[in-house]
């Protein structure tokens, strides 16, 4: 499977599509664009941008640079890497006896995208229950999500069945080397018996020991869930790995796009905390104010702040005074050194607890 591929599942949902010189990009919300694959680095031109919001219409753009970029909000992407071997004795002794006691209570296989579709909605309503963001998703709008993967290469569907019901599931996705998982759910009356331990160990376990497959990425830093939406993951061995999140708006928007703006978002998400578009609006303001500001002066999110230091230090360099001697910090790379392996000019290639 490869980028198009993810694009024509994205289409199929409804979504309106669009292919740049870095990356491609969705309507992830009325008239704002995220790029994805949403594990590729890119630094898009001023130019690219531009066409964007101005040529597009777009009110907001939301993607990934490198954690080296100029700016950009500091930032993270969950992942897990092939290397070191994920097995039970990379595990701590905790993650370890959950996934013991969950494998003892579930069994971990993979499903239709159609039963997904079905019975996966209610777990999906109580994940979003527990992240406060019940509203953010109707029971419509989930079966098209699954239904739309089906019979395209790439796309798997996994549960965690206790005594015929699904109690936990994800949906994954392989483009090229790496398998990314879009949507991950539970149910609550199911957590104390450690059935999401079980389906993580048991699929990411499998998904990596395939030919080719070198990362599992698991999500973006959320601009509106809480942080501990990610615990579970981190629990699970998976590692938060450095980025920059850059958020452009619309020329047009600019203006208010200020601490005063963001101050007046705040006040009505206040008011109506179950609102997902004010939500998203306060987390989009709220990336955008920070990346503004020197990498040292932003808030840091908890799972880098242990690490805050020696990151920092690498955004330094010790041949900082000698002309040429390498690319300054943040300079942007080329189209190519962004995406790593990926050939623009070819064919290329919300969480539980």
């Amino acid at each position: 499977m490869n980028a198009e591929t993810f694009a024509e599942w994205l289409r199929r949902q409804g979504h309106h599509v669009v292919r740049t010189a870095s990356s491609y990009w969705y309507d992830a919300g009325p008239r704002v664009y995220q790029a994805f694959p949403y594990h590729w680095l890119i630094q898009p031109s001023t130019r690219e941008l531009r066409e964007l919001l101005i040529g597009k219409g777009a009110v907001a753009l939301r993607y990934s640079a490198p954690f080296d970029a100029s700016d950009g909000k500091v930032s993270y992407h969950v992942v897990l890497d092939s290397s070191p071997p994920y097995n039970l004795e990379s595990l701590r002794a905790q993650a370890r006896n959950g996934v013991r006691r969950g494998q003892s209570v579930c069994q971990v296989e993979r499903i239709p995208v159609e039963r997904l579709a079905e019975e996966g909605w209610r777990l999906q309503q109580d994940t979003l229950d527990r992240q406060g963001r019940s509203r953010s998703m109707s029971q419509s709008d989930w079966q098209r999500i699954c239904l739309a993967a089906k019979d395209l290469p790439g796309f798997e569907a996994w549960g965690a069945i206790v005594g015929g019901e699904l109690a936990a599931s994800v949906l994954t996705a392989r483009i090229d080397d790496v398998c990314c998982v879009p949507f991950a759910q539970s149910l609550r009356q199911y957590l104390n018996k450690y059935v999401n331990n079980a389906l993580f160990y048991t699929f990411s376990r499998e998904l990596l020991s395939r030919p080719g497959v070198n990362m599992i990425f698991y999500g973006l830093h959320s601009l509106d869930a809480p942080e501990s939406v990610d615990e579970f993951k981190f629990r699970m061995s998976l590692t938060a790995r450095p980025v920059r999140q850059r958020v452009a708006f619309s020329p047009l928007l600019m203006p208010v796009c200020n601490s005063v703006g963001h101050a007046v978002i705040e006040r009505l998400l206040h008011r109506y905390p179950d609102n997902p578009t004010l939500a998203k609006a306060e987390g989009m303001l709220r990336f955008h104010l920070q990346e503004k500001r020197p990498a040292d002066r932003q808030d840091w999110p908890e799972c880098l702040t242990d690490r805050k230091q020696e990151l920092l230090q690498s955004l330094k360099s010790p041949n900082l005074n000698e002309p040429g001697a390498r690319r300054q910090a943040g300079r942007p790379l080329t189209t190519d050194q962004s995406l790593g392996s990926n050939d623009p000019s070819g064919t290329l290639v919300e969480r539980s607890q």
